[in-house]
């Protein structure tokens, strides 16, 4: 016997596992925009110039859900390639680039902290391409459905610096209304 597991059982593995991986990226994405009160709906983000190249606000929520199909499918890959050297490398990588992804919503929609932001999606997209160099050793397949996400990110770090470059006012900006009194 030549193979350890038949292709229908690779196969259920795989389904078994993007079972998980799917609604699980696709449900903290999501949380991750909603608690950072992302989107056009934030006065805030509202008021800020944006470039001329951002795109319809409408599009962001479809292609992020896209996105996160396809790091779910890749996540479930990778996680289904039992046996397969540098799996447990690739696996942590793509933990640590989506904890880096959740992140960014927070800072730059909740925080307001656009500089900082900026430097953690840079980060990110140095950590994907890490990610995607790690999945392609384990499958083919997945790193090839990270680059679409590669690219959008990319594009987002465009987009972050841009807005940082026309509203350096707003970077930290605090909109709560809370004033500090200290009385001498």
């Amino acid at each position: 016997m030549t193979t350890l597991a038949s292709r229908a059982q690779l196969r259920a593995s795989f389904i078994r596992w993007a079972l998980f991986t799917v609604p699980a990226v696709v449900l903290l994405g999501f949380l991750s925009g909603q608690l950072a009160g992302s989107g056009a709906g934030d006065p805030w983000f509202a008021a800020l110039q944006k470039p001329d190249f951002y795109p319809d606000p409408g599009l962001f929520p479809v292609v992020w859900t896209i996105l996160y199909v396809m790091m779910g499918l890749a996540f479930a890959m990778v996680c289904a390639a039992w046996g397969a050297k540098g799996r447990g490398l690739a696996i942590v990588a793509f933990v640590i680039q989506f904890a880096m992804n959740l992140a960014w919503s927070p800072l730059f929609f909740g925080q307001h902290e656009i500089t900082y932001a900026f430097y953690l999606i840079c980060a990110l997209n140095i950590v994907l391409l890490i990610t995607i160099v790690l999945f392609f050793r384990v499958r083919k397949l997945a790193a090839a459905l990270l680059v679409p996400y590669l690219a959008w990110t990319i594009f987002a770090s465009f987009l972050n610096y841009e807005i940082l470059q026309l509203n350096p006012d707003a970077d930290g900006a605090d909109t709560t209304g809370a004033v500090q009194r200290i009385e001498v």
